[in-house]
C-alpha cells in the first residue's frame, strides 16, 4: 500500500466538504426547525420589555 495521492486527498475533503454542506442546508429546511427559526428571526425586530417604574435603563 503506497501512500495516499494529493488528488485523491482533495477528492475526499471535497466531497466531505459536500456532504457536510448538504446536512446543513437539510437540517435548516426542515419543517421541524421551521417554527423556531422564524421565531428566533423575528427576535431582533421585537420591542424591547418594559423596564419597572424608577428602574435605571442603560
Amino acid at each position: 500500500m503506497g501512500a495516499i495521492d494529493l488528488n485523491t486527498l482533495r477528492s475526499a475533503v471535497t466531497l466531505l466538504s459536500l456532504l457536510v454542506f448538504l446536512g446543513i442546508v437539510v437540517w435548516a429546511y426542515a419543517r421541524r426547525n421551521r417554527e423556531r427559526f422564524e421565531d428566533l428571526g423575528a427576535l431582533p425586530l421585537m420591542d424591547e420589555p418594559a423596564t419597572p417604574e424608577g428602574a435605571r435603563h442603560e
